[in-house]
């Protein structure tokens, strides 16, 4: 009997099966589209209004000047303007939380430095952010050496005379840093470290206002990102010592390496908060790829001093848990802290 039953389905004219088909595979796309998630209908219309990279760094420092060449590239990709809004306050922690809290629509966006994003975390008992479950990292956007530079009046003309300098000046030798905890303060106190020197820091409210101070004769040296300080050093109003790097740079090759102990590579990198619809994290990801690859861009940099990484999301956010292992063990090593 059973056989009989499937034998006289099986026979039905071809036409009817095809309709029978059809009419359960609607309603099977008809399920699969109640569930899909809201978020990939939301791309549809994405963007329906200007949309914001929050710099929580100070203007005219590296950081917000690899925003603004990129934010620009993207305007045309985007088909909205694209606006960089300048958060700097608590040492990159004020602008980077104001992202975290930000609606996941794709239309705010955290563009920063690697020192506010993976070494706060270890220099701060609690900060308003979490770097892991906060956000969707996208893609490094450049990368950048950071070099030793002096006034030009300062009388050390490389690394060893500007140990020499500091052991017969203990304390008295200043050196300034964008801050508390930024990548240059963390140089200066690795060098104090593996050099055995005692350096006074100065802090400021930024990595421009503590170059121009250093160019101005107020302090003698600083380390400063290549974008932010290379100009300075082209027009001779800043001497540079070194790269802090085990091996030279091919931006400058000229310039000295300060050796493995101060080898630091600094990345600058597109973050959007938790929850983003991964299409359109995927959008602006293959749109910045993409002006990342124009040859303005890439000359921008060079000029810039930084040099374009092309990375995807998941590899970007692989390599955080090792990154932020690493600067808590250089910070409890340099003994730098902040509260």
């Amino acid at each position: 009997m059973k056989s009989s039953k499937v034998h006289a389905i099986a026979s039905r004219p071809y036409a009817i099966q095809r309709r029978q088909f059809a009419a359960l595979t609607s309603l099977g796309l008809l399920a699969a589209c109640t569930c899909m998630p809201h978020a990939w209908a939301q791309t549809i219309h994405w963007p329906t209004k200007p949309i914001t990279f929050v710099v929580p760094q100070a203007p005219g420092g590296a950081n917000d000047v690899i925003a603004r060449a990129v934010a620009q590239g993207l305007e045309s990709a985007l088909g909205q303007p694209v606006i960089v809004d300048n958060r700097p306050g608590a040492n990159g922690n004020l602008g980077t939380s104001q992202v975290a809290r930000s609606t996941p629509d794709g239309h705010t966006w955290l563009v920063t430095a690697q020192s506010a994003y993976t070494i706060n975390p270890a220099l701060y008992s609690s900060i308003p952010f979490d770097p892991i479950k906060d956000f969707t990292p996208v893609m490094q956007l450049a990368v950048a050496p950071y070099l030793l530079v002096v006034n030009p009046k300062f009388p050390a003309k490389n690394l060893d005379e500007l140990v020499a300098h500091a052991k017969a000046h203990p304390g008295k030798v200043e050196f300034a840093s964008a801050g508390n905890g930024t990548l240059n303060h963390l140089l200066g106190e690795m060098l104090k470290t593996q050099k055995h020197i005692d350096l006074l820091h100065v802090p400021y409210k930024g990595a421009s206002a503590a170059a121009t101070d250093v160019v101005a004769g107020q302090l003698p040296m600083t380390f400063g990102s290549f974008p932010g300080v290379m100009p300075f050093v082209a027009s001779g109003k800043l001497r540079v010592l070194g790269v802090a790097s085990d091996k030279t740079t091919s931006l400058a090759p000229e310039i000295p390496p300060l050796g493995k102990d101060l080898a630091v590579t600094s990345w600058y990198g597109l973050f959007a908060p938790a929850g983003t619809p991964a299409p359109i994290v995927n959008k602006v990801h293959d749109a910045v790829v993409k002006v990342l690859a124009t040859p303005a861009m890439q000359e921008r940099l060079k000029t810039l001093g930084a040099e374009p990484v092309v990375s995807d999301p998941a590899s970007f956010k692989a390599s955080l848990p090792a990154e932020l292992a690493y600067w808590k063990k250089v910070v409890k090593e340099s003994g730098a802290h902040i509260d």
